[in-house]
């Protein structure tokens, strides 16, 4: 693909497939051999493009896929994905689709959990593969330690379903002010793992790390790991970036250039005042796209010709505007909003927010193209 200026005609988001491989390598580098990897591909892979995704990774030999809801493992199957896939939050009205889709629920109370069996016991399955999620600390979604008794009870009551994993979610790993709390979370996994291996008489599939538990907490490893933000670049602390190389590059255009005079406002409810006689750059995405509304007046910036051109006024459905005053530029030049050299960890934190909400939410109407 032409990386020259001007090779970009409209708004796009480049996906580099080689700086996925190389996240994958980096993070299985830091497992044992026989550790399993899953990938988390949820909400169009981080944003990215689920399919392209998991297609590269199941070639690199990723265990297992994860996804949200039923309806992302339906895309990833129509796309040609034979690896298992994992609901994390599985509910009652896809189980008919989880159940034709080969799809694998993670059960998390005693209403989803009692209502599955009941549903693949209705449709003559056997030992239909279900994950088990505890809650052990992060109080979300998750059975509770004093629940496993109950939980071993129900499974080992219907020979339509067999435990394929347990597992559970911890709620600061990249925070190591919080060492002391994951610690004990993972304590607490444990002996709830042990507890359930002995009631069901064989031994599932153990995980409860996160990129961040990959990172900060590699003895936690147990059978399997989970990764996805690790996956497109993001390690949640500043030393994993020379590791870790973000695969998206949201790039764009200038449409229009304005000169306001001294006084002259900008945009929508007049947020911005020109100070002193300047010039602006009207580029073709705005909230629809991502950018959020939490953006400009003073937060957010693009790098135009690498230089910092800072987001004025309010940002539009379709359109942002910046200051482009110190910069050398023309209609039609490039513009880069995110990738490798402005990173959605440092521009989501200008507006006190985070790479994760940033990145999942650029829209599908984006053109996608890959390196």
């Amino acid at each position: 693909m032409a990386n020259n200026q001007n090779s970009v005609k409209e708004t796009v988001l480049e996906i580099d497939l080689g700086a996925l491989t190389q996240n994958y390598h980096f993070l299985k580098s830091k497992l044992k051999s026989e550790t399993k990897f899953l990938a988390v591909v949820k909400a169009f892979a981080y944003g990215s493009d689920s399919k392209q995704v998991a297609l590269r990774l199941q070639e690199e030999g990723v265990d297992y896929f994860a996804v949200a809801y039923t309806q992302e493992g339906v895309q990833l199957r129509d796309a040609g994905i034979t690896k298992p896939i994992l609901v994390l939050h599985a509910l009652t009205g896809s189980f008919e689709t989880i159940l034709n889709r080969c799809l694998e629920p993670a059960l998390y109370s005693f209403k989803i959990l009692k209502e599955f069996i009941a549903f693949t016991e209705l449709h003559q399955q056997t030992s239909y593969p279900v994950h088990l999620k505890f809650n052990t600390g992060l109080n979300r979604l998750g059975f509770d330690e004093s629940d496993v008794d109950n939980v071993v009870e129900l499974c080992k009551k219907s020979a339509a379903v067999k435990v394929r994993s347990a597992f559970s979610h911890l709620a600061a790993s990249e925070d190591l002010s919080e060492i002391t709390f994951t610690l004990s979370q993972i304590e607490r996994f444990q002996k709830i793992s042990n507890h359930l291996i002995s009631g069901l008489g064989y031994h599932p599939i153990l995980h409860t790390l996160n990129t961040s538990g990959i990172l900060n907490f590699p003895n936690a490893q147990f059978d399997m790991v989970r990764s996805g933000i690790g996956l497109y670049g993001y390690g949640n602390d500043p030393k994993f970036d020379s590791f870790l190389k973000p695969i998206a590059t949201l790039k764009t255009i200038i449409s229009q250039i304005h000169e306001l005079k001294k006084g002259e406002t900008l945009g929508y409810n007049r947020a911005f005042k020109a100070s002193t006689p300047m010039k602006t750059a009207t580029l073709p995405l705005g909230h629809a796209d991502g950018i959020s509304r939490i953006y400009g007046n003073g937060k957010g910036w693009v790098l135009i010709h690498g230089e910092k051109a800072p987001i004025v006024g309010n940002v539009c459905m379709d359109m942002i505007m910046v200051d482009v005053t110190k910069i050398d530029c023309k209609e039609g030049d490039e513009v880069v909003v995110l990738g490798p050299n402005s990173r959605a960890d440092t521009l989501a934190a200008s507006a006190n927010t985070i790479s994760y909400e940033l990145i999942t939410g650029l829209s599908q109407r984006i053109k996608r193209v890959y390196k």
